[in-house]
């Protein structure tokens, strides 16, 4: 598999995690499981934000693209942080 090949399928994968986790994370019944789920899906956006600097740093997408998407992580990154915090 080529480079960008491998950082599309990590891609992908961190970006299934964020949801996934969200979600079990809701469904458990005590706080403390439900905040590790919450820091699970937090830690696989970082990867995600990771992932999009190599993507840049490769020349795959543009700075433009990668500025808009950066915005987005950072409103998500506050919204799962105020989640963590409230549970």
């Amino acid at each position: 598999m080529n480079s960008m090949g491998w950082l599309t399928s990590q891609l992908r994968r961190a970006s299934v995690s964020i949801p996934s986790n969200i979600a079990e994370g809701a469904a458990r019944k005590s706080a403390k499981e439900r905040r590790r789920f919450y820091e699970i899906a937090r830690s696989s956006l970082v990867e995600v934000d990771t992932q999009l600097e190599i993507a840049d740093k490769l020349n795959y997408l543009s700075d433009n693209d990668l500025n808009k998407v950066e915005n987005k992580l950072e409103h998500i990154f506050a919204m799962l942080s105020n989640l963590i915090k409230s549970t």
